[in-house]
């Protein structure tokens, strides 16, 4: 066990950091596929939901609904998907993923679905620009 926060190195390698949250790292994942966020708490140690305080439990929820907010508004969503699964990078993290009814996993879930389609230079720049505005508006009001 550490005393000090530090993002598991696939999570490191796959995204790029939007902001911050009252709790979490808010993390842009390089797929272009879908408009997808990865909030993870800034805890060490975090495997499960249940190994965050009751505190930061409330608080992530509330960073959750707020992302699914944003990028349902961004994006004119069918459907936001959020899903903390953890099989494959143990530290805890929790997914929230635009979804539309053409996306090419639509209906069922986005994993295992084709190959990740990483941003160009420049639609990933404006893409991580305008989550940023979005949320650090979206935050203020937490």
């Amino acid at each position: 066990m550490s005393n000090t926060f530090s993002l598991h190195p696939q999570l490191a390698a796959d995204t790029t950091l939007v902001t911050d949250g009252p709790l979490s790292h808010v993390l842009l994942m390089n797929d272009a596929r879908y408009p997808w966020l990865i909030l993870v708490p800034k805890r060490p140690d975090l495997v499960n939901f249940d190994d965050l305080s009751a505190d930061d439990r409330k608080t992530l929820g509330d960073e959750t609904a707020t992302v699914s907010a944003v990028l349902k508004r961004r994006f004119d969503t069918q459907k936001t998907n959020v899903a903390m699964l953890g099989n494959m990078v143990p530290q805890l993290h929790c997914h929230v993923v635009a979804r539309f009814t053409d996306d090419p996993a639509w209906p069922g879930p986005i994993w295992g679905v084709g190959e990740a389609q990483p941003y160009d230079e420049e639609t990933g720049r404006d893409r991580l620009a305008t989550l940023r505005a979005d949320l650090i508006s979206a935050f203020k009001h937490l």
